[in-house]
């Protein structure tokens, strides 16, 4: 595992038709999430969850990339919100199980 912290994003990718969009996902292979929108206009998006550096490697011509959101960030928010510990145990429960008492 690399030491190298990429954060991943959340990434919005519009192709110009459905034909540029199926060569993308054929070239690049991003984690897709979601299912394609096409818009009134032809233009097709998806959402994706990539690097930074993989979010540039998808720009190409009728292609673009938006960033929608820092994903990692969002994940580590999301997860300093929950507590430790289980609230639903009396004060004074005692630990029941198969494991050593130190």
């Amino acid at each position: 595992m690399s030491s190298t912290y990429q954060p991943v994003l959340r990434v919005r990718v519009t192709a110009r038709d459905a034909e540029t969009l199926r060569a993308l996902l054929r070239d690049a292979h991003p984690d897709v999430g979601g299912s394609p929108r096409r818009a009134d206009d032809g233009r097709c998006s998806f959402d994706a969850y990539v690097t930074a550096e993989q979010a540039e490697a998808l720009e190409r011509e009728g292609v673009s990339v938006t960033t929608v959101e820092n994903a990692t960030a969002k994940g580590l928010a999301r997860q300093a919100e929950v507590g430790a510990g289980d609230r639903f145990a009396p004060d004074d429960a005692v630990p029941h199980g198969l494991a050593v008492k130190a």
